[in-house]
């Protein structure tokens, strides 16, 4: 396979990768390529494809400013849904030419001018820029069980649902109480002979306010696209109010009650299973789920809830700390992803051989969240502390293409090679974020959750309303990096 030279190389094809690719394009930069693993494009939208599976913020905010959908059937889109709307954009923004499917990235290399990025299938494209945007949900967490090796039966990760596996009437066990747990336990409770559940830590659990969006309004939304946009303005202000209380815990007092009342209504019969599934930590420490069927399915008959810890795997089942093994035919982990190590599967190496591996070896770190000291003109997409527990990254990725664009402008303004992040820059802006996390509810909430690292740190979510983000990643300030002839 041929080497290829562009000026940008986009790693990625679900929301980070083809939104850059439109801004790129919209900016008169149409010389780049989308390198995707996948055969399609679609990120975790393409990968997730679990009963039950849909988005937990609402669809008119869960979307592109520049390319509303007035034909969502939800107010939460699901799964299918999603993954044909960034299909639409890639017709409609004319990306398919630019996509090469089938590269899985193994290294990058910065050789003083360029980026060379190498596929699993020997190619390399070489690249002035690169836009990483595989983003946080691709790789799945499934935990070290000993004996899972031995298992006679089925076992998968929800990410990689077994559709040729027919759960009618099978003893199955579910292990992890997650986001994707939540969504797809009600739908397989249904007709599976028993389910098991495994759970660790109980979630906090509110009602979703999901209905679907009527034929007439979805012909207004056609019809006048600012109603919509006033409808998408309306969501996102109600979603920015919830911030307050994550930097400030005893304002999430408010919503815990709610989740408490909902406990409460669901298992007023049930004392015992309410108990096991109340949380022992304050709401917004971990994220919040939303379901209207998830507490019903575990008060169904054929399901048990077991709290007692996983000591190990069998042939024929999973044994707990109390010494009981439970049989079952099919293991699914509902245990999410390995959040933030996405290019910890890749050697990428910077300036002067600088290994990003070492560099993050304490944990991943870089300006914004999208430039890393010592790595010119490598922009992360949903990078560290960008996470979200309130709103849409959808509005994060929109502000980074942004910093991004605005960056190659000024590259071509200075006639530079590129740009680095300066150290002392990048070190002063991770000091004020850790600084703003110490007393939210994510650092002191008393759970021990994806958002914080072995060492206790946060490297996860951003400390504060996304309208500050979006002003801080609108322009470029040369003040933060120095440009590289």
């Amino acid at each position: 396979m041929t080497d290829q030279t562009v000026d940008v190389a986009i790693v990625g094809s679900g929301f980070a990768g083809l939104g850059a690719a439109v801004k790129l394009a919209e900016a008169g930069r149409g010389d780049f390529v989308i390198l995707e693993k996948g055969e399609s494009v679609g990120g975790t939208w393409r990968d997730n494809t679990y009963p039950g599976c849909a988005c937990d913020v609402q669809s008119h905010l869960y979307s592109f400013s520049f390319a509303p959908n007035p034909d969502w059937t939800r107010t939460f889109a699901r799964q299918p849904e999603i993954r044909a709307y960034l299909e639409s954009i890639a017709d409609r923004y004319g990306l398919r030419d630019r996509l090469r499917f089938g590269r899985e990235i193994t290294g990058m290399e910065w050789d003083g001018s360029r980026w060379a990025v190498s596929s699993a299938d020997g190619s390399v494209v070489h690249a002035r820029a690169v836009v990483w945007g595989t983003g946080p949900l691709h790789l799945p967490s499934t935990p070290d069980i000993e004996g899972l090796e031995d298992f006679r039966g089925t076992a998968f990760h929800s990410s990689r649902w077994n559709h040729d596996h027919d759960l009618r009437g099978r003893r199955v066990a579910v292990i992890g109480t997650g986001a994707s747990a939540i969504q797809f336990v009600p739908q397989i409770q249904r007709e599976v002979g028993s389910l098991t559940l495994f759970q660790r830590t109980a979630p906090w659990v509110l009602p979703k306010p999901d209905r679907e969006i009527p034929a007439v309004l979805r012909s207004l939304y056609r019809a006048f696209p600012a109603a919509q946009r006033v409808q998408r303005s309306l969501v996102y202000a109600r979603n920015e109010m919830l911030v307050g209380g994550f930097l400030k815990p005893a304002r999430m007092k408010v919503i815990e009650g709610f989740a408490r009342a909902y406990l409460d209504r669901k298992f007023a019969d049930r004392p015992d299973l309410k108990a096991k599934l109340t949380p022992d930590f304050t709401i917004g420490c971990k994220r919040i789920l939303m379901s209207n069927d998830y507490y019903s399915a575990l008060k169904q008959p054929n399901v048990d809830v077991v709290t007692d810890g996983i000591v190990r795997v069998t042939e024929k089942g999973v044994v707990t700390a109390d010494g009981i093994e439970h049989e079952v035919d099919t293991i699914i982990f509902g245990t999410g992803f390995r959040v933030g190590e996405g290019m910890g599967e890749v050697a990428v190496t910077g300036r002067d051989g600088v290994k990003l591996a070492d560099v993050w070896a304490d944990g991943p770190q870089a300006h914004l969240g999208t430039t890393v000291a010592g790595f010119p003109n490598l922009f992360l997409m949903i990078g560290p502390n960008t996470g979200l527990g309130h709103s849409s990254m959808v509005f994060m990725i929109e502000s980074q293409t942004s910093f991004i664009v605005d960056a190659l402008r000024l590259l071509d303004a200075h006639g530079a090679t590129a740009l680095d992040t300066r150290r002392d820059r990048q070190d002063a802006f991770n000091a004020e974020i850790q600084k703003r996390l110490e007393g939210s509810v994510w650092n002191s909430g008393g759970c021990k959750s994806w958002y914080l690292d072995a060492s206790g740190n946060n490297r996860t979510v951003w400390p504060g309303y996304t309208f500050d983000y979006r002003r801080r990643t609108r322009k470029v300030n040369p003040a933060d990096h120095e440009l590289v002839a």
